[in-house]
């Protein structure tokens, strides 16, 4: 018997891989560096987040449309110096933009190029994919990337400033969570929402049991021994 082919994702598949699927931070746990280290408030993580969305999707793009131009002896160089000139396109961008935001967030934007996410990206799927697939492939990823910092960066801001985006939430009398400000904070919330993806995923799979098949086949009383 011939196996049936396995059916290719289609575009809002590869659109909405990273989100749940394949979550950068909460299901692959890659990006740990910037995702420790710029989650102190919301902005930070939605400013590092999109810039590394720019990169992520920019640097597939390009890197799908020369898949077959580039060498392979030399493609992880290739697809480290495309990444590097997206980098240096959003380092130049946020610093004319703001320098506090610039400030803030030093040099994990530099350091957008070793993120694991981005190298992955382009020599597991964009050099072996159409630049649209690709894309939104790379879209999604960087989008889940993006949630998954706000994630932490919010629960953070919120209980070691008792603020969101800034806006005072709790008043005057709030007592701030110091060790939230701390990179043990990072750690710990991280965790948290680790566990949380975790359950999700063993409460979903236990859903699930009952209708693998467990299916018995009723006996007639002359088929009884």
């Amino acid at each position: 018997m011939s196996t049936p082919e396995k059916k290719a994702p289609s575009n809002m598949d590869e659109l909405l891989d990273g989100l749940w699927k394949q979550n950068p931070i909460f299901v692959m746990v890659l990006g740990m560096c910037p995702t420790l280290a710029v989650t102190v408030s919301a902005i930070n993580s939605i400013s590092m987040g999109l810039a590394t969305t720019f990169v992520l999707a920019a640097s597939c793009l390009l890197v799908s449309l020369l898949r077959n131009a580039i060498p392979k002896e030399v493609r992880i160089a290739s697809f480290i110096v495309i990444i590097a000139t997206f980098v240096t396109v959003v380092d130049y961008a946020i610093q004319a933009i703001s320098l506090d935001l610039y400030e803030a967030l030093g040099a994990y934007i530099k350091l957008i190029v070793a993120n694991c996410i981005l190298l992955g990206r382009a020599e597991a799927h964009a050099a072996k994919t159409p630049p649209i697939p690709a894309t939104l492939n790379a879209f999604g990823m960087g989008i889940g990337f993006t949630i998954g910092l706000l994630a932490i960066g919010g629960v953070r801001e919120i209980l070691g400033a008792g603020k969101l985006f800034g806006i005072s939430l709790f008043g005057p009398h709030f007592q701030p969570w110091v060790v939230m400000v701390l990179p043990p904070g990072g750690f710990f919330v991280l965790a948290c929402w680790l566990i949380v993806f975790a359950w999700f995923k063993q409460n979903k799979a236990n859903k699930s049991k009952p209708q693998q098949g467990c299916h018995t086949t009723p006996t007639t009383e002359g088929s009884r021994a």
